[in-house]
């Protein structure tokens, strides 16, 4: 069994479009939607592949008109692209962002899987890094072999005792120092993380069609190129 698993694609259509790895389950983290062009084409596609998806606090804000909660540098992005988000997006994709599971859990054999965007205490909104002592009590507390999680936008691997934590980092907005999308791959029962590049270029053209401020365009776009760092990386 192969499973490739992505997270934060953040309406980055160039980037998903150009992940080219073959998989027998595909699972989505969360954040389908905002900061990025093509909110639209990012559900379609994952609708189309995905067989586990859940939902992140984007798609929360999205479904429920209600704020993603973002930490300070990433506020003003997040509330114009939320604005056209929620103006260009169908209603058929809002009530699908709405109705996406916070948690899922999943046995392949041996293995049990449990799936949450942010931490298992607080889907949506709890931000840990990787070394985070939290981590433990989180991990330990969903009886769970491997915990998959997204949101910080930084890949890595952890073990507590005999548990896997994973992060596949961002496809469509990476905090890793490079523009490369990230994601991973587990094969029976090896984990790997990955990355590959995209046409950034394909992306930021879109971004300054995007009816928005010059300054959070700006913002934008040099996030994807620098892969985050010029702004902290801290919870997006």
């Amino acid at each position: 069994m192969r499973i490739a698993i992505i997270s934060d694609v953040h309406a980055n259509f160039p980037a998903l479009r150009a992940f080219s790895e073959t998989w027998d389950e595909l699972w989505v983290i969360g954040d389908l939607v905002n900061y990025g062009p093509n909110p639209n084409e990012v559900i379609d596609w994952v609708q189309t592949h995905a067989h586990c998806v859940v939902r992140g606090n984007h798609d929360h804000a999205i479904g429920f008109s209600t704020d993603p909660r973002c930490s300070a540098p990433y506020r003003a992005m997040a509330s114009e692209t939320g604005a056209f988000t929620n103006k260009v997006l169908s209603e058929q994709s809002k009530r699908y962002l709405e109705r996406l599971p916070l948690t899922v859990e999943r046995r392949l054999r041996e293995h049990t899987f449990y799936l949450v965007h942010a931490t298992p205490s607080d889907p949506l909104f709890g931000y840990l890094d990787k070394d985070a002592p939290q981590w433990d009590d989180e991990v330990r507390a969903t009886g769970a072999n491997i915990v998959v999680t997204g949101h910080t936008h930084v890949p890595f691997i952890r073990t507590v005792d005999n548990q896997t934590l994973i992060n596949p980092g961002s496809i469509g907005q990476p905090k890793t120092g490079t523009p490369d999308a990230c994601y991973a791959i587990w094969e029976d029962g090896s984990l790997e993380l990955r990355r590959y590049a995209y046409p950034v270029a394909d992306t930021e053209s879109e971004i300054r069609a995007m009816p928005i401020s010059e300054s959070v365009k700006a913002d934008l776009i040099q996030s994807l190129r620098t892969g985050g760092v010029s702004a902290k990386q801290v919870s997006g």
